[in-house]
């Protein structure tokens, strides 16, 4: 692996940590385990573009939730600029979730 690509990749790791300290206020588990992630994408500048869904559309908390998520990578120093990209297709479901959320959440 070259440097660009570990490096790359340290980034998209450090971006999975943060998006696990941001949680959806109606449920006790983290966005990323949540499976509401569905793609992180860092450009070889370091601008991120994070393609991600909500519980439901008609999620009331969306903006801040969204917010949050950009925030949150934001706060990485090597990320030059962040976008999130909400998406409902495919829809999110239980089948989205670590084992540790569903665990978390008594799904086991």
């Amino acid at each position: 692996m070259n440097k660009e690509m570990n490096e790359l990749l340290q980034i998209e790791t450090r971006i999975v940590e943060v998006l696990k300290e941001v949680y959806d206020p109606e449920i006790p588990v983290n966005v990323y385990d949540l499976g509401l992630i569905y793609n992180i994408e860092v450009g070889s500048d370091n601008d991120v573009v994070v393609t991600m869904t909500l519980t439901a559309p008609n999620c009331p908390i969306a903006d801040d939730i969204l917010i949050q998520v950009k925030e949150a990578v934001e706060s990485i120093k090597e990320v030059k600029s962040v976008r999130v990209d909400l998406v409902f297709d495919p829809p999110w479901s239980t089948d989205s979730m670590t084992e540790e959320a569903k665990l978390e959440l008594g799904m086991l």
